[in-house]
């Protein structure tokens, strides 16, 4: 992309037009949308660029829309933000193509950040075998509960419903996390999502 542009999907006005504001500030074109069926109905006229979406919007949310735009071959790279954030909704947006989720009130640094990574993203991102298999080296570095916690996160489960699973308290949960997050070198839980997407854990290849 030869030029920087933010898409800014959100039903709050005064959220859509400070973030817009602080974009701008830093060199990006904007557009805000108040709502995904305002969005859709600019979309053919939009310059290529990076989608900040909102989760919960009246009619069509953050979610629907982005699966929505993952199943037509929309390639522009999507960063969900949510004031109401969870696992769950967490693991969707990224299956469904999403680069980062984050979490109102995100710092400017943390969205900065994401925008740049999206912004190195090529159009296309197809998963080479190669991507794969560093991916599946890297988790083989976890011990096997520490893939039964991140087998758990990958589908959507809340720590207390994995430390039930497993007969582990949920502070025991968060230390395996913790330990997984360090051994694979990653600094947020959908960069450690991402990981486990592209070794296909939870396909057919679950810890035993």
């Amino acid at each position: 992309m030869s030029k920087r542009v933010c898409h800014v999907v959100d039903d709050d006005p005064e959220v859509a037009d400070s973030t817009a504001f602080l974009l701008r500030t830093e060199g990006f074109e904007t557009t805000t949308h108040a709502s995904g069926e305002a969005f859709l109905r600019s979309l053919p006229d939009l310059d290529h660029g990076c989608i900040l979406l909102d989760i919960r919007m009246p009619g069509i949310n953050g979610l629907d829309l982005q699966r929505h735009l993952h199943n037509h071959g929309c390639t522009m790279p999507v960063i969900i933000i949510t004031g109401h954030g969870d696992v769950e909704a967490a693991v969707r947006a990224l299956k469904e193509g999403a680069l980062d989720f984050l979490q109102k009130p995100f710092s400017r640094e943390e969205l900065l950040t994401a925008l740049d990574s999206a912004w190195q993203q090529p159009r296309h991102t197809p998963v080479r075998s190669e991507e794969a298999e560093l991916a599946c080296s890297r988790i083989e570095r976890l011990t096997k509960r520490e893939q039964q916690v991140l087998l758990g996160l990958v589908k959507g489960q809340p720590n207390k419903v994995i430390a039930y699973d497993l007969g582990l308290s949920p502070r025991t949960v968060e230390l395996y996390r913790a330990n997984a997050m360090r051994k694979l070198e990653v600094r947020s839980l959908p960069e450690m999502l991402h990981l486990a997407f592209l070794a296909n854990l939870g396909n057919g290849s679950e810890a035993a």
